[in-house]
């Protein structure tokens, strides 16, 4: 297994990755909003993101970072948006050796710490935070405004 950093010429692999993880959370999207998506932040610098690959050099899964300011720290901050493995490949210790890619970046860039948030119905994804040590927040809130498209 390697973690690399993604570039834009990773899209191809990337794309596949990203559709199963919003098919996770039931979120259709047509490949191309997300090879747009994706494209956009990797030429922008607007988010980092680290891809799993197996020992023959498939990509397995990925994890995308965006920063923040941790204005209580007085801080940066990353924020955890996405991680997502392969279901085939799920327990073989990606999702662990993405989350510890994140934390050394985080680490690297003199972030104050890393936040993520997931479903609370996704119990795999619970452990492994927890198991790295993540605490789940009992003191806020997190919520939402939709605003139209």
């Amino acid at each position: 297994m390697s973690i690399t950093l993604a570039r834009l010429a990773d899209l191809d692999e990337l794309v596949p990755l990203f559709a199963g993880y919003l098919d996770f959370y039931e979120v259709p999207a047509a490949e191309p909003s997300i090879r747009a998506f994706l494209g956009e932040r990797l030429e922008r610098h607007e988010s980092v993101i680290y891809l799993a690959r197996s020992i023959d050099g498939l990509a397995l899964g990925f994890v995308q970072l965006y920063p923040f300011f941790a204005s209580l720290a007085l801080r940066p901050a990353w924020l955890v948006s996405d991680l997502y493995v392969m279901p085939a490949a799920r327990r073989d210790g990606h999702g662990e050796a993405l989350m510890n890619a994140a934390r050394a970046h985080a680490e690297a860039t003199g972030a104050c710490g890393l936040q993520l948030e997931t479903a609370k119905t996704n119990h795999a994804g619970q452990a492994l935070y927890e198991r790295l040590g993540y605490q789940r927040d009992e003191r806020f809130y997190t919520y939402w405004l939709e605003l139209s498209r």
